[in-house]
């Protein structure tokens, strides 16, 4: 279109284009600077808060298998929200009463598998479960992976605050479900 480029408005359009796109480069700029500023956790801090969430989850899995509903209690979040192996949603009320009344209860309780990264105040725990025990849905026994996430609190203690577990499936069940 002849005369195109030399329209003022067409012009004015161009300018600001370009400088929208200045500003969002800038701003992409100053995060990734920001980002790269942070340090990690140093060092020696990873290795104290590794050993503190090893011991954390050691109280977890005692808690659990002594119906400690105290231990428990402070170890989850206020707003602690669990996913279970059956894909339904359990509060931190929820997962005391069920061990208090019973309804959960476990007699075995292995961990394997252990790996615990940081994120900030953030730890994410992943790990390898053999369980024998009930839950208000039936036997629950066998071989399952979680994932608990920790925030470090106000305080600067960590508290559980998600939690995640799928069962691992034997090769023949796996077999099963795709015929």
């Amino acid at each position: 279109m002849p005369g195109a480029t030399s329209n003022p408005l067409n012009r004015i359009r161009r300018r600001v284009t370009c400088v929208a796109t200045l500003v969002a480069l800038l701003a992409l700029g100053a995060i990734a600077a920001a980002v790269a500023q942070q340090p990690g956790m140093p060092r020696s801090q990873k290795h104290e808060s590794r050993h503190e969430i090893d011991q954390l989850e050691e109280a977890w899995r005692e808690a659990v298998l002594k119906s400690n509903t105290t231990r428990l209690e402070s170890l989850l979040a206020d707003d602690y929200m669990a996913i279970t192996s059956s894909g339904t949603l359990q509060t931190k009320e929820q997962a005391l009463e069920n061990l208090r009344t019973g309804r959960t209860h476990f007699k075995q309780l292995e961990i394997s598998d252990r790996k615990v990264r940081f994120y900030g105040t953030t730890a994410l725990v992943t790990s390898v479960a053999e369980v024998q025990g009930t839950t208000s849905e039936g036997d629950v026994s066998g071989s399952y992976r979680y994932t608990r996430v920790y925030v470090r609190d106000a305080q600067g203690a960590w508290k559980v605050v998600s939690f995640e577990v799928s069962r691992i499936s034997d090769p023949g069940e796996r077999a099963e479900h795709k015929q």
